[in-house]
């Protein structure tokens, strides 16, 4: 049996710890000590965040909530601009429905969204197409394709296309070569509304861009794979191209439709504010501008902008419920 050396130094016993004080956490947090300096630097951050946050959120309250809340309270008042609001409940809206102006221009706007959105898209699709094809000079295309973009919207370039197509301008003097005398399409009703189509059309870059990043996503193989079984363009086009790009495709038809429901400028300077002739310029946009600051009707005016919102918010829930059915995600099982 081992025996144990009595010369060995033994350590004295030092005073007892209460239980206690083995156990004691912070009384406000309920954590041990050593978790203190950890909450402290989470407050830390999260008070660095707000603070990082803060231009941000000032700037939405002050110029997109506090401006919205309001007009919300200015629909249901008849409103000039110089006088206190009256509360008149919803005879704004019961107005907008019997104003055949406000119809004309619901239906101008819905007209300009159903073509031209469509138009535009198909466009930006078609050149992301040619130039995801391999060849010189790719990054100067990309930017002489794009740039429309920038300016599209401007009221220059609004000018510019003004010019362009009234009378004996150069629009009106390439039809005369061809035998066609329509004249002007600034004074034609018929023609303007397509004439505005093509200026937005003209300004496609942006979702060519988008489009163009998703076609450089669709592996290679696809393409491989089904030229080995004899597909053609049209069906690798149906069959590869555009259930890859649906994601993408989805996010373009969303953003353009909601801009389509927005264009002004081009329409205002066009139309000489007038959205004529005939009222085939007259945007829904156009009609509240001159409804608000032409009349002095701010109340009738923030009433067609909340029926706006109401009509775009529910058109985006719709696309979100219907693109379940045509839009696939990269590991969708569907």
């Amino acid at each position: 049996m081992a025996s144990i050396d009595s010369g060995a130094p033994v350590a004295a016993p030092g005073p007892a710890v209460p239980a206690q004080h083995l156990q004691r956490t912070d009384a406000e947090t309920g954590l041990p000590p050593q978790d203190r300096p950890q909450r402290r630097y989470k407050r830390e951050d999260t008070r660095a965040g707000y603070a990082f946050l803060s231009p941000w959120l000032i700037g939405f309250v002050g110029l997109t909530a506090f401006p919205m809340l309001a007009s919300l309270y200015l629909a249901f008042t008849d409103y000039n601009l110089f006088t206190a609001p009256e509360w008149v409940g919803f005879d704004n809206f019961v107005d907008l429905f019997n104003d055949p102006r406000f119809i004309q221009s619901a239906q101008v706007t819905a007209g300009y969204v159903l073509l031209g959105t469509p138009i535009k898209l198909a466009s930006a699709l078609a050149v992301a197409m040619l130039l995801n094809m391999k060849h010189r000079g790719q990054g100067a295309y990309r930017s002489i394709f794009y740039a429309p973009s920038l300016i599209g919207a401007s009221v220059s370039i609004a000018i510019v296309w003004k010019v362009m197509f009234i009378d004996d301008g150069i629009v009106d003097r390439i039809q005369r070569l061809f035998g066609i005398d329509v004249g002007g399409w600034v004074g034609n009703p018929a023609f303007s509304l397509p004439m505005l189509i093509l200026l937005g059309v003209w300004g496609f870059g942006a979702p060519m861009v988008i489009f163009l990043a998703g076609l450089k996503q669709i592996p290679t193989e696809l393409y491989e794979a089904a030229e080995c079984d004899g597909a053609g363009a049209v069906r690798k086009f149906r069959a590869i191209t555009l259930p890859m790009l649906s994601p993408v495709l989805f996010f373009n038809l969303l953003l353009e439709t909601i801009a389509a429901f927005q264009v002004f400028s081009s329409a205002y300077i066009i139309s000489g504010g007038t959205g004529g002739p005939a009222g085939s310029t007259m945007f829904y946009t156009l009609y509240l501008y001159l409804r608000g600051f032409q009349d002095f009707k701010m109340g009738y005016a923030s009433a067609m902008a909340w029926v706006l919102v109401v009509v775009v918010a529910l058109l985006t829930l719709l696309l979100f419920r219907t693109s379940k059915g045509w839009v696939h995600y990269t590991g969708d099982e569907r």
